[in-house]
């Protein structure tokens, strides 16, 4: 079994769903599938609740706050119906007039996580210092997704209690990820795809998907010196936990 702890599979970026879902089925491959504004949290949780292999995360992307008014009562009336509060986070690489706005709904959402003890899957794209000093004033486990900082930032998400997502980034020919992932212990890595984005060697230039975990995995595996198998035990395990998956 794999988990690819972070993806987008919505009906506008693939054909057929259902035979991506069949096919990550045979190959024993689950995924947490990560709503990021209303209409594709509905999608997400729908989805769900049709397939066993798909859990769904639902929250407000940082480049989608706008004309997402009603996404408190929305996720809390959610809530059993998700394993995790995300994707959130910040986002100043396209728009940094609106910081304050971003911030205030990050936190909205890092409370509800808060009040119904529930892992965040964490999006950060030039802000690693707002996001560190506002997670500091939280006790909340969860994911840094799409990880690519430095061994020292790494090391700070960790001691606050979250994991380093790892995905296609760390295959690519200049990827400068590579070196921390070997300094880290693969207790505090974890798997995902961003599907449809980011695919991995030797597939990329394609559209993504699921089933490409293993080439990450496989990847890892020989950077760090370890056996795939236990690459995929290992951060199976660590998002069983994480989640609290019923699998």
């Amino acid at each position: 079994m794999i988990i690819d702890t972070h993806c987008h599979l919505y009906e506008e970026y693939y054909e057929n769903l259902e035979d991506l879902f069949g096919n990550m089925s045979n190959k024993n491959i689950y995924a947490i599938n990560s709503g990021c504004d209303l209409k594709s949290n509905i999608e997400v949780i729908d989805i769900s609740k049709k397939y066993k292999n798909i859990f769904a995360s639902i929250g407000i992307h940082p480049t989608e706050i706008n004309n997402n008014n009603e996404y408190i009562d929305f996720i809390k009336s959610n809530i059993n119906n998700i394993v995790a509060i995300g994707e959130i986070g910040l986002d100043y690489y396209y728009d940094k007039s609106n910081k304050d706005e971003q911030i205030k709904i990050f936190t909205n959402q890092l409370d509800i996580a808060t009040e119904f003890k529930l892992p965040v899957i964490i999006h950060n794209r030039e802000a690693t210092e707002d996001i560190l000093n506002i997670l500091k004033k939280y006790n909340l486990e969860g994911i840094i997704h799409a990880f690519s900082g430095s061994y020292e930032t790494a090391s700070e998400f960790i001691k606050l209690g979250y994991k380093i997502g790892v995905g296609g980034i760390i295959t690519f020919k200049n990827s400068k990820l590579k070196d921390v992932i070997q300094k880290l212990d693969i207790k505090d890595i974890v798997l995902e795809t961003d599907s449809p984005y980011l695919t991995p060697e030797p597939n990329r230039g394609k559209k993504n998907d699921p089933t490409n975990i293993e080439h990450i995995g496989k990847y890892i595996a020989e950077i760090k010196n370890i056996n795939y198998e236990d690459v995929i035990n290992i951060t199976t395990n660590t998002a069983v936990r994480l989640f609290d998956l019923d699998i």
